[in-house]
């Protein structure tokens, strides 16, 4: 049997798959995955790998036979420890109902998205943003619809009345990543409450990203250590769904474990969409997760740590006087502006082979991304260095 040609007219497939966007991260890092002394800093990544403590669980867990189907909703020793977790970090108590575990927190953004969002329905999402959420509303058949975030000399914010002029009759649902990749913004408590009154008055969903929230770095932003979160503003019967990842807190990016935080209200909805989507998630894999939430912290600490000084480090390109570039309030990225820059596509590919330097095109986060670059500063800081020097001696010969 002869195999079929791609050249070949494919049968039609649904519009929303033929429609989904290709990822421009992805595309400049094919374009120089392999290259020899490239310093990659394209992804939400650091370079450590995950801490011998939280494999050995998994090592144990699969040496004694954990490795059949098990719970949907995650197993009950994961999910109590996401509750304890979440009560010393929050100052409140939490409820391990709540907590469903999902592989990676991709798959708890589209269980969310699921549940609240589907064709001809129109969702908010500040803007520039990480591009896999307005993929994921688009596959959903959802329309996403992008309000600009404000940037001056103090940093990037939200204006809270042009959130508001921004809903609509099929408007269903908020998206509000914050500290925000890539952008660092970071909301107050202030605009917390804000995006809950505009989602309160027209009963709208609000699906929080809080997976950066440990990672600040001006104390007056979270004196209690951490980012403000809706737990601070929201009442028991606000319409929040939240979704969270182990990859970025404790080094676990290749795991693709993550968990969903929502009302126990909707447990057997939420059990059905795993049911449908993954079939759960394998036990060794919460086993790690476990040793993460309970023996983490210190990991956790430097972590935090090594990207407060990446954030200092990546801050000296504004020395080379081609690149606009606020202190980053939260998570661990630099989007730097460059000056006279009106291809960031063309201009990563060209750090790519030009400076050995892999960064994220501006564009790849929607409106307002254009002429910026991404750069994730969680790694060490003789890297970090070197890709500084690396770029600010290329840019004056890219862009003239």
């Amino acid at each position: 049997m002869n195999a079929p040609s791609s050249t070949l007219s494919l049968p039609a497939l649904r519009p929303e798959a033929e429609g989904a966007p290709s990822s421009g991260i992805v595309d400049v890092a094919n374009a120089g995955r392999e290259r020899p002394g490239l310093i990659p800093l394209w992804v939400g990544e650091g370079d450590l790998p995950t801490p011998a403590f939280i494999c050995e669980a998994a090592t144990r867990s699969l040496a004694e036979g954990e490795t059949f189907y098990t719970y949907q909703r995650g197993i009950p020793e994961l999910r109590e420890s996401l509750a304890r977790y979440h009560t010393k970090l929050y100052g409140q108590p939490s409820d391990p109902e709540r907590f469903f575990v999902t592989i990676g927190g991709m798959h708890a953004a589209q269980i969310a998205i699921r549940m609240v969002a589907g064709s001809g329905d129109e969702a908010l999402i500040p803007t520039p943003a990480w591009p896999n959420f307005a993929g994921a509303l688009e596959v959903a058949g959802a329309r996403t619809v992008g309000v600009p975030l404000t940037l001056d000399e103090r940093g990037w914010s939200l204006d809270l009345d042009r959130l508001a002029d921004a809903v609509g009759p099929r408007t269903k649902v908020i998206v509000i990543n914050s500290p925000a990749n890539p952008t660092g913004w970071t909301a107050s408590k202030a605009d917390l409450r804000g995006i809950l009154d505009i989602a309160r008055r027209h009963g709208l969903w609000i699906i929080a990203d809080e997976i950066y929230g440990r990672f600040i770095y001006d104390p007056e932003t979270g004196p209690e250590g951490r980012a403000p979160s809706f737990r601070d503003v929201a009442e028991g019967d606000d319409r929040i769904l939240y979704i969270q990842t182990f990859s970025k807190n404790w080094s676990m990016t290749g795991w693709r474990l993550g968990w969903l935080e929502a009302s126990p209200a909707f447990g057997q909805i939420i059990e059905n969409l795993v049911q449908y989507s993954t079939s759960g998630v394998p036990v060794p894999s919460q086993r790690a997760g476990i040793a993460a939430l309970e023996h983490g912290e210190s990991f956790l600490a430097d972590q935090i740590a090594r990207a407060a000084a990446g954030r200092t480090i990546v801050r000296r390109l504004v020395a080379t006087g081609h690149v606009d570039l606020p202190a980053p309030a939260g998570a661990f990225y630099a989007f730097p502006k460059i000056k006279g820059v009106s291809d960031s596509k063309a201009l990563a590919i060209r750090l790519v082979h030009e400076a050995g330097v892999g960064v994220a095109p501006g564009s790849a986060f929607g409106p307002g991304g254009e002429g910026a670059l991404r750069l994730c500063f969680a790694r060490k800081a003789s890297d970090l260095e070197e890709a500084v020097r690396r770029i600010a001696e290329a840019l004056p010969r890219i862009i003239g």
